[in-house]
């Protein structure tokens, strides 16, 4: 009996924090169409003419101050998951790790699924919230992979998971250590923002961005990534038991000068501090392994910002990475889809 292939999915990394390493890798991420959405001829000029080349030093100055001796944590901690699920779920599957850009590569996984013998094939994107310029993205890369071969395998695409009773679980277990549950704390739950035209344009009712659209998850909104950043900060809040004023949700990682989504979660963090919010606890949900975004935009920087705008105390909480938690609930996510009726 052939095995299932379980293939994992992140965002990626550059192979090392050099602007050389760097430089090829924001070509192939920003000049993906679902991310920087315009033009073809303006995105390539754009990214390869300033972003990569002027970007590019900055960029490996960052990924410098998180980079570990096995590398990337982002790819460290991604690989670390992929070999605990692949132990859980035992004989009968093959788990395979695929970054959407840089390496190890969604070819490279698929390869590897194919030359186990899998003919089934369960993709499970590592995007708690579901964007067109992340999870979108790969599932349109896999599949453009997958044609390529005589044999198109049986290929099937897990759903996002905002409020996965597992995912919340993980996530909170790391933030409850840090709660002192004084007055004066705040638990900022930021996520990774986007440019306010690519949600609208995600967006089939449109009153997307207007009033309380993000107050419920329903039927109607549940691929706004917006609407599901919300239900996940509710689902960690209640899970938390924290109270009404006590926590907040924002967005961080903006680029260029569109308009993006908010509030900015460096704005939000001066605000807290200016109120009388003296001990901040900031948890990054959007992210299932820490990363750039959370090590160095939100550990480094962001904690600066609310200590220099008053603030005493800044607690980032973790992402769930490889824990063997969060690696159990993975299992169960593929396991149970595989069971359900077709």
């Amino acid at each position: 009996m052939p095995p299932t292939g379980l293939l994992l999915s992140n965002l990626g990394s550059p192979d090392a924090p050099t602007a050389e390493a760097v430089r090829p890798y924001l070509r192939q991420f920003l000049t993906d169409r679902r991310v920087i959405d315009i033009p073809w001829v303006w995105r390539q000029l754009l990214v390869r003419g300033i972003i990569a080349p002027f970007r590019s030093p900055k960029s490996a100055h960052a990924y410098a101050k998180v980079w570990t001796p096995q590398g990337s944590p982002l790819v460290v901690h991604s690989k670390n998951l992929a070999r605990e699920v692949g132990l859980q779920l035992g004989e009968g599957w093959k788990v395979a790790l695929g970054m959407r850009y840089g390496t190890p590569s969604l070819a490279m996984a698929l390869q590897e699924l194919r030359t186990a013998g899998c003919r089934q094939i369960l993709l499970l994107p590592l995007y708690p919230q579901y964007a067109s310029a992340t999870t979108g993205s790969t599932i349109e890369e896999v599949w453009r992979l997958a044609a390529k071969v005589e044999n198109v395998p049986d290929l099937r695409v897990l759903p996002a998971f905002p409020e996965h009773p597992g995912w919340i679980g993980a996530q909170a277990d790391l933030i409850a250590p840090l709660l002192t549950r004084l007055p004066d704390e705040q638990v900022l739950f930021s996520f990774h923002g986007l440019p306010e035209r690519q949600v609208r344009r995600a967006d089939s009712t449109g009153s997307c961005l207007t009033g309380d659209c993000c107050a419920n998850l329903s039927d109607s909104n549940r691929l706004c990534y917006k609407a599901q950043c919300h239900a996940t900060a509710r689902a960690l809040a209640k899970h938390l038991e924290l109270g009404s004023g006590t926590w907040s949700v924002s967005f961080q990682s903006r680029l260029g000068k569109t308009p993006w989504i908010g509030p900015a979660t460096d704005q939000v963090a001066k605000i807290l501090a200016q109120k009388g919010c003296r001990n901040l606890v900031v948890a990054t949900p959007a992210f299932v392994a820490d990363c750039l975004e959370t090590l160095e935009e939100i550990g480094m920087v962001l904690k600066a910002t609310f200590l220099g705008a008053g603030g005493q105390s800044f607690a980032l909480a973790r992402c769930p990475n490889s824990d063997e938690n969060w690696s159990t609930v993975v299992c169960e996510m593929a396991s149970s889809y595989l069971e359900r009726p077709s």
